[in-house]
């Protein structure tokens, strides 16, 4: 619940909670289910048809969703940047939320929004000379490049990182920014993120096909009573 709380209070959502969308995905698993199962059972043909339709629903709205991250590509892209970002000011006050930077960073291997300067928006990080911080003018240790020679983790290594050349910078911490690995990482495996998607879809329509020939099957049954 407090990792909820968190994620919706640096999110541009108007106070959205998330433990919201979590309850109707839930109910809505559970109606389709409920209708599915009970349907094909009874052989009741209303909660069949109400399964098959729901499916559709849902898979023309994922095909829609589809559509609209494409077209509207650029605006994700700020939201998610928007998103980091507001990551980075709140670093230090969850631990969650420091947790999943800290994730993000090591898993795609890049610091920041678009940069490491974008530590610069942390009150502990940023180069301002009123800042007092021993990490001024520096990054998380997630930042830092691997050693695979380590075995312990060296949570200082980021520190001073930024006063540094950029060539300099290279060779200790991540330069490359979060949105662009994302992005570079999603045409990396552009074939198996479609691959799922088409899989997801593919078992939709199954299911959609195998409840409208039960619904023939019940019918045609029916009428030759």
């Amino acid at each position: 619940q407090g990792v909820l709380s968190n994620i919706s209070s640096i999110t541009d959502l108007g106070g959205f909670d998330p433990v919201w969308l979590f309850l109707v995905v839930g109910g809505v698993m559970f109606i389709l289910g409920f209708a599915g199962c009970i349907g094909a059972l009874r052989e009741n043909t209303f909660l069949l048809k109400f399964f098959s339709v729901f499916l559709g629903i849902i898979f023309f709205l994922e095909l829609t969703a589809g559509v609209l991250a494409f077209v509207f590509k650029d605006w994700i892209k700020d939201q998610l940047y928007f998103f980091i970002n507001n990551n980075i000011r709140a670093y230090r006050d969850d631990i969650d939320l420091q947790n999943l930077i800290e994730f993000t960073q090591e898993f795609w291997q890049c610091c920041g929004a678009f940069g490491a300067d974008d530590w610069n928006l942390n009150i502990y990080f940023n180069c301002t000379d009123s800042n007092a911080s021993r990490e001024r003018c520096g990054v998380p240790f997630s930042c830092c490049t691997k050693d695979p020679a380590e075995d312990v983790i060296n949570t200082q290594c980021g520190y001073d990182a930024r006063q540094k050349p950029e060539v300099d910078q290279q060779i200790v911490i991540y330069t490359k920014g979060c949105v662009p690995q994302f992005e570079k990482w999603l045409q990396d495996n552009l074939t198996i993120v479609a691959g799922i998607f088409i899989g997801i879809a593919l078992l939709q329509i199954f299911g959609i096909c195998l409840a409208q020939n039960l619904v023939s099957d019940i019918e045609a049954v029916r009428a030759s009573w």
